[in-house]
């Protein structure tokens, strides 16, 4: 039997427009600290507090952005947001106050919130269903890419051009994106019934047990992603520790390739499990480095990037799985609502591990109690999904 049709104008085209956007979130994202220490002298507390402003914003227009999706035309709400976080990055060239940046800053972090919850609906309706896993999967491989080379090119730009430049750069990327993104064609969308307004119009209910499962993980994965680099260097690690945000993001990028074809194949849980075997491997052989460190030095810096390796596969195997459950818990008329239920999920274990993290390593001793903690805490997240969250979806699914 023939497969669907995978391939269309309009899936390049958004591929395309989510690479530009996430290339330019993450050209700027390494060079965001320095600028503000050094065109506004902020110290690090407030550097910390400015940052996290961004996620906060995202994160609180998540909820509202499912409901707006599922209500209204999802295309126009998709430019309109992609517009505005554009847009941004010109206010960021011209903001001469701090106190201007910082409601730039939430301003930005209220439309990536929005974007990115409405691309990833948006693809979802583009894509035949029975090749929906491997669709998010290429999705989000675009998101992997820029990930490999945002941040290298950004910190390459910082050494070499001025911030007003970089800026541009992230400008034009996001200009380009949505030129890309208004080339997009989606089906047409059935008016829907306007119902009362209630909780599950801006958090899917059928999703929270695999929502916890999903915050447990993110936790940990979160405290990698912002202190793995002084981690290594607190140790004594001799490698760049650029490198592991480099294959972390390759290990995504592989995994991603094959999950999504196994999850369309009806294996959901069994990939997530299979993820979650592998992510608590990665974050025990994480919080072992230090002791090993003091055993042989170079193993240890050539297994750091192993773990890396490991830790992309393990979550870029479980990434369109993740996705795809939360989709098919939901009616096709609450998809954005879903969508927005599993980027909050994810969003919320993410901040959390920022403040863990750190509170751990600051009054335990270190980040390897940091990551012995994510580790148990995954074994957690892991037993809960089998018990519980992946039984509970079987019996719920509907497609």
């Amino acid at each position: 039997m023939a497969k669907d049709k995978l391939v269309s104008p309009s899936f390049c085209y958004i591929l395309a427009a989510n690479f530009l956007l996430y290339f330019a979130f993450y050209l700027i994202m390494p060079i965001l600290p320095f600028y503000l220490q050094e065109q506004f002298g902020a110290d690090k507390s407030m550097i910390g507090f400015i940052l996290s402003c961004y996620t906060i914003a995202a994160l609180s227009i998540r909820p509202f952005s499912g409901y707006l999706l599922d209500t209204f035309a999802r295309r126009p709400l998709y430019l309109l947001a992609y517009s505005v976080f554009m847009v941004i990055f010109a206010g960021y060239i011209v903001a001469g106050f701090l106190t201007v940046f910082i409601i730039l800053r939430i301003l930005h972090g209220l439309a990536f919130g929005m974007v990115t919850v409405s691309g990833n609906t948006i693809v979802i309706d583009i894509l035949p269903s029975s090749r929906r896993g491997e669709g998010i999967g290429y999705y989000g491989l675009a998101n992997n890419l820029a990930m490999s080379f945002g941040p290298m090119i950004g910190l390459f730009m910082h050494n070499s051009v001025s911030y007003t430049v970089i800026f541009a750069c992230a400008l034009a990327s996001c200009l380009l994106g949505l030129f890309m993104a208004s080339l997009v064609k989606t089906p047409y969308k059935q008016p829907v019934k306007k119902e009362p307004i209630s909780l599950d119009r801006f958090f899917l209910l059928k999703g929270t047990w695999a929502g916890i499962a999903l915050l447990m993980l993110s936790i940990p994965y979160g405290m990698t992603t912002t202190y793995v680099a002084m981690y290594a260097d607190e140790i004594g690690i001799t490698v760049n520790s650029g490198l592991y945000f480099t294959f972390m993001a390759i290990g995504l990028a592989v995994s991603r390739l094959f999950s999504g074809r196994q999850v369309d194949k009806g294996r959901v849980t069994l990939v997530i499990a299979l993820g979650m075997y592998l992510a608590i491997i990665s974050f025990f052989a994480l919080a072992s480095l230090e002791q090993l460190v003091a055993w042989n030095l170079e193993f240890t810096s050539w297994l750091y990037i192993g773990i890396a390796l490991l830790q992309g596969v393990a979550f870029g195997t479980m990434f369109p799985a993740f996705n795809t459950l939360f989709v098919n818990l939901a009616p096709n008329r609450q998809r954005g609502t879903a969508t927005s239920t599993y980027l909050t999920c994810w969003d919320v274990g993410i901040g959390i591990g920022l403040v863990v993290g750190g509170s751990i390593a600051q009054h335990w001793g270190g980040f390897d109690y940091a990551y012995l903690f994510g580790a148990c805490l995954s074994v957690v997240s892991t037993l809960f999904f089998l018990l519980k969250a992946g039984p509970h979806f079987n019996r719920n699914k509907l497609r």
